[in-house]
């Protein structure tokens, strides 16, 4: 082998495993690695089209980009519609805040254009969405962990991109389901804090089907069906696609504002929490264990 391709495989290496936001356990990107890919091509695809890809996109980056810039970094989305991955994935290289997005996520057929909107917003919550963070080799590193980084993503992010939206108008368009409709109706007095509500909830439905998919599990995702079991210590890998669905519903329902800021450090600054008594809209168990969660430094 060359001197000039050894060096290239070590820096492929290197790469790989500092820049990479998901890859707790060999696991990287908004889901686990898989072999699925949905080509361009492929005539019996369904989810968004390619303007609907762009769109999503555009929304995210017009609200974000100054703000990744007031935080040091330089905001680049990587639009990968011609590829067919099924998955997202963020990483940070110096001042280079990355987000790489592919068309073949966009084509499954569980993913409708709020949800690929989540997405985007799932990996800026790597970069910005605070604590609890992952860890390696025993350290915390930048990247907020999977359960946050859904978490931030309803609760803040989807709350920014939407807020100059006529969000009654879009989610007369989607089919609302009855514990989503009841819930949002309940926690938020406002029409469109409840359109809000109500389209951050199906957007976190249309992400765990797809998930659940993935991971070929025989039975539905469910609002009316959470998780009971709770973690002794915080989880940072993916959760199981129900728990992801209980953090998305759940942080559609927390009523703390979008542009109250999150910590890198202390997770229940800027959200909801137990000890708040916001137990609705807290970060659920199946993942978090507030006891686990704080760190003493950024």
């Amino acid at each position: 082998m060359s001197f000039i391709k050894t060096l290239a495989m070590i820096a492929a290496l290197t790469f790989s495993t500092n820049t990479l936001a998901c890859d707790l356990h060999g696991e990287t990107g908004i889901v686990e690695e898989n072999d699925l890919y949905i080509s361009v091509d492929d005539k019996a695809a369904g989810g968004i089209t390619k303007e609907q890809f762009n769109s999503s996109i555009d929304k995210v980056v017009s609200v974000y980009e100054d703000i990744v810039s007031d935080h040091g970094g330089k905001l680049v989305v990587e639009r990968k519609w011609m590829d067919g991955t099924v998955n997202a994935y963020a990483r940070q290289i110096n001042d280079t805040w990355m987000v790489s997005m592919f068309g073949g996520l966009a084509r499954h057929h569980a993913i409708t254009e709020d949800g690929f909107t989540l997405v985007v917003c799932h990996e800026l919550g790597h970069h910005l969405g605070g604590a609890p963070k992952k860890f390696r080799n025993g350290k915390v590193v930048w990247a907020s962990n999977e359960g946050q980084a859904d978490y931030w993503g309803t609760m803040k992010c989807l709350r920014k991109v939407w807020a100059n939206e006529n969000n009654i108008a879009a989610a007369k368009k989607i089919k609302i389901d009855r514990s989503v409709r009841s819930k949002c109706s309940a926690t938020y007095r406002d029409a469109e804090d409840k359109a809000i509500c109500y389209r951050a909830a199906m957007a976190g439905k249309s992400l765990a089907s797809l998930f659940r998919h993935l991971r070929k599990l025989p039975n539905a995702v469910d609002f009316s069906d959470p998780v009971t079991t709770e973690v002794t210590s915080t989880y940072h890998g993916h959760p199981m696609p129900q728990c992801r669905l209980d953090t998305y519903f759940r942080a559609s329902l927390c009523k703390v504002g979008a542009y109250v800021d999150v910590s890198y450090v202390d997770p229940s600054v800027g959200t909801c929490t137990r000890a708040g008594g916001q137990i609705q809209g807290s970060r659920p168990k199946c993942w978090y264990n507030p006891k686990s969660s704080r760190y003493n430094r950024k």
